[in-house]
């Protein structure tokens, strides 16, 4: 096993000579350095944070959070919260619940992270570039900058991550060296597949991966938000870090030399798609999971244009900023009726308050809200233009 090196100043944090919490998370990196046999701890340009939620984090969170409080000395986003900080929604919540969140809010802007409240954040507030070494959880933003960006981080935990965001550092292992960013998985896909068939690819593949990095072949003319939906699924049944595509993302060169092969069929896609949906009219159709992209506000907004709005709900989810960039497509879709909200999403934010049966395009939100501790829902999983024939008249 290799022996992690640091240096002075790194041995001077470890020792507490900069107070507790930098020793706290330098102490969590070079344990985990050591499990990933690196050699050394390397600069990091940005971090990113899940866990903020008060649904995910609860009160031994906020402890630990105390115990973390420093001032980040890295650009560092956060993930989402459990309601709209500024609108309110999508469902009510109790008096403990809003105050305990914002006691979350509170330390990390102490912290000095930024008030993101996405997991889109290379969108607007942390888009990193090429070769970036970066220290990110939230598993589909992972997949995601590994995949389309190139950009290198493991697949962090909110404590990992933040411990990153600390010190401005990370261990030097796995993803973030060539080795690891190998593919050791050949996917055959000849079926040109769609948003809702990327998402019903992500888990049907998970399972079969396990930790195998893959390079999807047949899908050369895929869009990013597209593999975006790939990323979110493949995040939520699986420990897989990223993916390539062929004729799509940067680093299709790393491939093991005796790389294994599966092929995806048609009815496989089918199967996935119908195994995961529940035959019963949702009382709530939500979409953004991940955080909706301008684009994809505007394309909803040319469906519902004009339209009249009928049966369950209508739910978007998407960052301020995305919102902010997209008002008219945001005017248009409540106009319509539907609700747009920024800070949070479906799988976050206590929806059994409320609801029981929700419509999604999903496949990350698919896995998640049925789970007792997520949403107990039943989920209805298919496309945009399906979820939308519940609610245009």
């Amino acid at each position: 096993m290799r022996q992690l090196q640091l240096t002075k100043e790194e041995e001077k944090i470890f020792e507490g000579e900069m107070g507790d919490a930098p020793k706290l998370a330098i102490r969590l990196l070079y344990s985990l350095g050591e499990l990933g046999e690196a050699e050394r701890l390397i600069p990091i340009k940005s971090a990113h944070i899940s866990g903020v939620s008060y649904k995910n984090v609860g009160e031994g969170g906020i402890q630990f959070l105390k115990k973390m409080m420093h001032k980040v000395s890295v650009p560092t986003s956060l993930n989402p919260l459990g309601f709209d900080i500024e609108n309110g929604g999508p469902v009510d919540i109790d008096e403990t619940f809003h105050k305990k969140q914002m006691e979350i809010i509170e330390i990390y802007q102490k912290m000095g992270v930024m008030n993101s409240f996405t997991c889109t954040p290379y969108y607007f507030y942390n888009e990193p570039s090429f070769g970036d070494h970066i220290s990110w959880a939230e598993s589909s933003a992972i997949i995601y900058v590994n995949s389309l960006i190139g950009a290198r981080t493991n697949r962090e935990s909110g404590p990992s991550a933040m411990a990153s965001a600390i010190i401005g550092k990370t261990p030097d292992s796995g993803l973030h060296r060539d080795e690891g960013r190998k593919a050791t998985v050949v996917v055959n896909v000849t079926e040109k597949l769609d948003y809702t068939r990327f998402a019903a690819l992500g888990l049907f593949l998970g399972p079969k991966l396990n930790k195998n990095i893959p390079i999807i072949k047949g899908q050369k003319e895929t869009k990013g938000i597209e593999l975006k939906a790939l990323s979110a699924a493949l995040s939520a049944v699986s420990s897989i870090p990223m993916f390539h595509v062929d004729g799509i993302t940067k680093e299709t060169s790393l491939v093991s030399d005796s790389p294994e092969t599966i092929n995806v069929e048609k009815s496989d896609i089918d199967e996935t798609i119908s195994k995961n949906s529940a035959q019963e009219e949702p009382e709530l159709i939500a979409i953004g999971c991940p955080h909706l992209s301008s684009e994809e506000l505007d394309y909803v907004a040319r469906l519902v244009k004009g339209k009249k709005k009928v049966g369950p709900d209508l739910f978007l989810f998407t960052s301020r900023e995305v919102k902010a960039q997209s008002l008219e497509s945001v005017k248009i879709i409540e106009n319509f009726g539907g609700k747009v909200f920024s800070d949070t999403c479906m799988v976050v934010s206590p929806l059994s308050n409320k609801y029981s049966k929700t419509g999604t395009n999903s496949g990350k939100a698919t896995f998640y809200l049925p789970l007792k501790g997520y949403g107990n829902q039943k989920v209805a999983f298919m496309g945009i233009l399906d979820l939308l024939k519940w609610v245009i008249g």
